[in-house]
């Protein structure tokens, strides 16, 4: 298995990649642009969705709507290209900041980070079925790459800054997490684990910011392959199609080119995996 270059859009920061299973599309954010994406294999057609206030991160409810975490903690319904509720205007204490990246539990609950400021640590968030949202996670540099485990029993979250991949105890009737451990540290001279993703035999594959690669971990946070990408900052990594066997690799630097960020920096980058993934769930936030 090798990574290789899909197609390339020249996102500045491609972020958050999710499979559409209602419209098999491949879905993704361009961060620093504010935009959102789509991709259709079946016809090789691009399109930008949406451009307004920046998109950290997003999940697809049941009817194939999207709940959008921003900037500022504000946090809507996206549907028919447009905002048809807002869920949180804004959460205090994060009004000088942005979501980043966020995942849906298997229940529908929402976990969902946000990025540190000069002002305060980064946070992870819980947003509940009801709407209501709850600080889980504090004092955190860059909240990053969520995923869970075969039997959802088991949460992964990321902290750039401390270059660790956790796991937590994860209480699915409660949401509640616990029994924090490190599962994976990456070294000072590679680079910084960013967005991620878990197979369905539970092997973890983190996107290496600065290091032109994704590792796969095994269940026991053993380093196990590490694939080479000719971009220097892969960004996020997640599951495609309709068997979940494409891996696909978001990236950043289109907008700044090839020459300070590697070959075809800010494309989507994808690997065909003998062993697939599965779909993200949906989220089921009351709207």
């Amino acid at each position: 298995m090798s990574i290789a270059l899909w197609f390339n859009q020249h996102n500045f920061l491609g972020e958050g990649p999710i499979w559409h299973t209602l419209h098999k599309k491949l879905y993704w954010t361009d961060i620093s642009r504010g935009q959102l994406h789509t991709y259709d294999p079946a016809t090789e057609q691009h399109e930008k969705i949406y451009e307004d206030r920046t998109v950290g991160g997003y999940t697809i409810q049941p009817d194939g709507s999207l709940i959008l975490f921003r900037d500022k903690g504000n946090i809507v319904q996206w549907a028919d290209g447009k905002v048809v509720k807002t869920i949180i205007d804004e959460v205090p204490g994060e009004v000088d900041g942005r979501f980043n990246d966020v995942i849906a539990a298997p229940c529908g609950r929402v976990f969902c980070g946000t990025m540190p400021t000069d002002k305060h640590p980064g946070s992870l968030y819980r947003l509940d079925l009801d709407g209501s949202l709850h600080q889980v996670v504090t004092d955190l540099g860059i909240s990053n790459g969520l995923g869970f485990t075969p039997d959802n029993k088991q949460m992964y979250h990321t902290d750039s800054t401390a270059r660790q991949i956790y796991r937590y105890d994860y209480d699915q009737a409660t949401g509640e997490i616990s029994n924090k451990q490190v599962f994976a540290e990456i070294d000072k001279d590679l680079g910084v684990p960013d967005g991620m993703t878990v197979d369905s035999q539970g092997h973890v594959f983190s996107a290496i910011w600065g290091g032109y690669c994704v590792i796969e971990f095994d269940a026991d946070g053993k380093e196990v392959n590490r694939f080479k990408t000719t971009c220097a900052r892969p960004s996020c990594t997640a599951w495609a199609g309709d068997d979940f066997k494409r891996m696909v690799i978001t990236s950043y630097g289109g907008e700044t080119g090839d020459a300070e960020f590697g070959e075809n920096a800010g494309g989507m980058f994808t690997m065909i995996c003998d062993v697939p993934g599965k779909a993200e769930c949906n989220s089921r936030i009351a709207v």
